[in-house]
């Protein structure tokens, strides 16, 4: 909690979703992140210590990387990178393409998508957000129970719900199908605080594809682009070293290279 009161009061008055500080109770991830010229904030009582400056890819890197061989971490972290995407975009990308765009679905997957629908009373929209609105609440109510019990609750909950939805004929099982990969693809996001925030916009997307299709996903998308580029994380800009391009720093940015490449630290 003293954390969050510190990172509070140390935030500018740049208005964001998204954290601007990497927060972290492994000493391994301080101590690398000081090695890279950052600062660590320690605060009595708090189990957890905060690093600054924190750009976009610290959210998608893990301690773990460092642990393994160069090849499978590099591996891991395009993984991560698709799965942001999926868990972002997925429910929205279905919406906006049953909804405006059948023809760019093939015949055959279109023919199977409306059986299924078949029945269904709500539009798609209505689907992606009754499957949504479940599972956080089904998320929500295992982190806020007991561990053992919690994940008993997290999946029975799942199963159950998702069935007896689709036996109900209230969603279709590609809905469902689309909301489990999401919500898996959400645990893959190493970061806590910055998996948050993309739940935030999976909702926010499917809005913008049930009114403007996927015209209206793409304008959101680059929206998207345009607010983080104008972040800035003690003067770093957040987008950093993607944006602002240094070659230095892409031996550890999406992919990780052996370390005998590595004869800089980032700055």
């Amino acid at each position: 909690m003293k954390a969050n009161i510190w990172k509070e009061c140390l935030h500018d008055k740049q208005l964001t979703i998204f954290p601007l500080f990497y927060n972290s109770d492994r000493p391994d991830s301080i101590a690398a992140g000081i090695m890279e010229g950052k600062i660590a904030i320690f605060v009595d009582g708090s189990p957890f210590a905060i690093l600054a400056p924190a750009v976009f890819a610290d959210f998608l890197q893990s301690a773990e990387d460092y642990y393994q061989s160069f090849v499978y971490s590099s591996i891991i972290r395009i993984l991560r990178y698709i799965c942001l995407a999926i868990c972002m975009l997925a429910p929205a990308i279905y919406v906006a393409l049953t909804t405006f765009h059948q023809d760019m679905i093939p015949t055959v997957l279109l023919l199977s998508l409306s059986a299924q629908r078949e029945g269904v009373p709500f539009p798609a929209f209505v689907e992606a957000m009754i499957m949504e609105v479940v599972f956080e609440i089904l998320r929500e109510a295992g982190l806020r129970m007991p561990r053992t019990v919690g994940q008993a609750v997290s999946i029975v909950g799942s199963i159950v719900i998702g069935q007896a939805a689709v036996e109900a004929n209230i969603v279709s099982a590609v809905m469902v199908i689309v909301v489990a990969i999401t919500a898996i693809s959400s645990f893959v996001i190493p970061s806590y605080t910055f998996a948050i925030p993309i739940r935030i916009l999976r909702f926010a997307f499917i809005g913008i594809a049930a009114m403007f299709g996927v015209y209206g996903l793409t304008v959101g998308i680059l929206m998207l682009f345009v607010h983080l580029n104008g972040l800035h994380s003690f003067g770093v800009p957040y987008l950093s070293p993607f944006a602002n391009y240094k070659s230095s720093e892409q031996r550890d940015a999406i992919l990780r290279f052996p370390y005998r490449t590595k004869k800089h630290r980032k700055n």
